[in-house]
């Protein structure tokens, strides 16, 4: 009597569920697979979400083909909706994408083969664990998106040497340690947005803006900026820009300096911007040298989809969220996180929620995950006067520490640099302040976006960037029409373009060593207030 074979009954396979998944599979695409196969042109080969070799089975290419059929149909929709062009129509495509992203099989437990296989193969502990982060972040009101123990804030991340050698209710001011004997005597003096925190010019070693600077012989000081709290509820936009030019002059006293280069990212660039007219109507002009925007919007009529967040019942809805005077940062993070909704959150719920896998060591997202309040007053009207109402770009509209605003008047020579992907600070936005200040202005376009297109160290080798001598560029066609490109890094350039301003050097010595001077050190880089929650 001979054993019956066991191995390809269903009633066997069902004891072992792997093989009892795939038999599944193998019979239905048996069926399926003449129907896939007339429509696979419909899927688009680069969406991540859809890629590797279970998504190619039939059963799971007819659902990836019917969802790319949905997408386009309903983003259709939106963009014929009897609806007038103009900021009604860019609210409701926005929202039409993100009810697309959120409806991708990709996101369900359900439809996604790559989480069915391996929910299967480890007898649902996938599940489990990604159940438990989900509910992790539950709890802390945030998505998470990075190891949270991976990076020590002075150790491992943010930890160019240096010292605290000025202290406010608002912000704390660093002065790092000289690497070089000499160094360029006009020192450089960062603002960087207090939207987020000053480390993302200072990651890990190896991707710091800030230690690049130090060891090609500058003097860099970087303004902290305090997380708001209650304390702060009435800080308004004068505060910070009145905070600018205070650490502006504790530099120029500390070192016996006339001057600093200057550099404002994203918010912090804007307010730059409307600092140096400020000081240009106070005849206090030459107290900056010369001014680098890492892109900063002055013109918001191109401002992108934040735009969308900015009418009048979007305004009262962020308005009714704030407590005690602040904003909780958690709010913003979630916003930022909707202008791009797959790489923010779908893929977090795809791989960590739905695959169950540990969290990446990447001190990018550590960054992007350590949020910061802002003060309620303040983000009301950034969003009403600038976003909405886009007064800083009219001569006038708009006044700081009783004197009004006018770009026009600003003659600083500025270096405006904007990302080719940018989606929080669109270049054709940024490439706009060309047209309102009247100084000499060198534009540079970097590949990638609003952090990558900044944060791009030579050693790394990647992007590239854009430049363009023509003397008359009417637009940011124009300057990409005949623009060169280079590969790598920008850094090089910029630094070419900041020592020709001021190229004199003195020794590294005295006041330009954290606590030698007539301040003391406070407390060793980064600081405390970048620590504050």
């Amino acid at each position: 009597m001979t054993d019956a074979p066991h191995d390809e009954s269903p009633t066997a396979n069902a004891a072992d569920p792997v093989a009892a998944y795939q038999h599944a599979l193998a019979a239905w695409g048996q069926v399926l697979a003449p129907l896939a196969a007339l429509n696979r042109d419909k899927v688009n080969p680069k969406d991540r979400r859809f890629q590797g070799a279970d998504w190619e089975h039939p059963v799971f290419d007819l659902m990836r083909q019917g969802y790319a059929v949905m997408a386009d149909h309903l983003m259709s929709l939106a963009d014929q909706a009897p609806v007038p062009e103009g900021a009604d129509k860019a609210k409701l495509q926005f929202a039409m994408r993100a009810l697309v992203d959120a409806l991708s099989p990709a996101n369900s437990p359900f439809t996604n083969p790559v989480a069915l296989r391996k929910a299967v193969e480890t007898n649902g502990a996938s599940l489990m664990s990604g159940v438990q982060n989900m509910m992790t972040d539950l709890q802390r009101g945030q998505l998470t998106h990075t190891d949270s123990q991976a990076f020590r804030l002075g150790e491992n991340i943010a930890a160019t040497p240096g010292e605290v050698v000025y202290q406010t209710q608002l912000f704390q001011l660093i002065q790092y340690t000289p690497a070089t004997k000499t160094v360029l005597k006009t020192p450089l003096l960062i603002f960087p947005p207090w939207i987020n925190r000053f480390y993302i010019l200072d990651l890990t070693p190896e991707k710091s803006f800030i230690k690049w600077c130090v060891d090609q012989g500058i003097t860099v000081f970087v303004v902290s900026w305090k997380s708001a709290d209650a304390s702060l509820a009435d800080i308004m936009w004068d505060d910070y820009i009145a905070a600018q030019i205070e650490a502006m002059d504790v530099v120029r006293d500390l070192l016996t300096v006339p001057s600093v280069h200057t550099i404002g990212y994203c918010v912090a660039g804007t307010t730059l911007a409307a600092t140096l007219a400020v000081l240009t109507a106070k005849g206090e002009a030459k107290k900056v040298q010369s001014a680098t925007f890492f892109t900063a919007q002055v013109d918001f009529e191109k401002a992108g989809d934040l735009l969308n967040f900015v009418d009048d019942a979007q305004i009262a809805m962020v308005e009714s969220l704030a407590t005690n005077g602040y904003l909780d940062g958690r709010y913003l993070a979630a916003a930022f996180n909707l202008l791009r909704g797959n790489d923010l959150i779908w893929s977090t719920v795809s791989k960590n929620y739905l695959l169950g896998e540990d969290y990446p060591a990447f001190d990018l997202l550590h960054w992007n995950g350590d949020v910061t309040n802002l003060p309620a007053k303040w983000h009301k009207s950034y969003l009403c006067d600038l976003y909405r109402d886009n007064k800083l770009s009219q001569p006038g509209a708009l006044t700081a520490l009783g004197v009004p605003i006018d770009l026009g008047q600003v003659k600083t020579p500025s270096f405006i640099q904007a990302g080719r992907e940018d989606h929080i600070s669109p270049a054709e936005s940024v490439w706009r302040m060309r047209d309102l200040v009247t100084g000499p202005t060198t534009f540079l376009l970097a590949g990638s976006g609003h952090i990558a297109g900044v944060v791009n160290p030579p050693a790394a080798q990647k992007y590239q960037y854009w430049t363009n001598d023509a003397k008359v560029l009417k637009s940011l066609e124009d300057f990409i029409a005949g623009a060169q490109e280079t590969k790598g890094s920008w850094w090089p350039h910029w630094l070419t373009w900041l020592t020709d301003q001021a190229p004199k050097t003195v020794p590294a010595t005295g006041a330009r060593v954290p606590g030698k001077g007539k301040r003391a050190a406070l407390e060793p880089a980064p600081g405390s207030y970048v620590k504050t929650r």
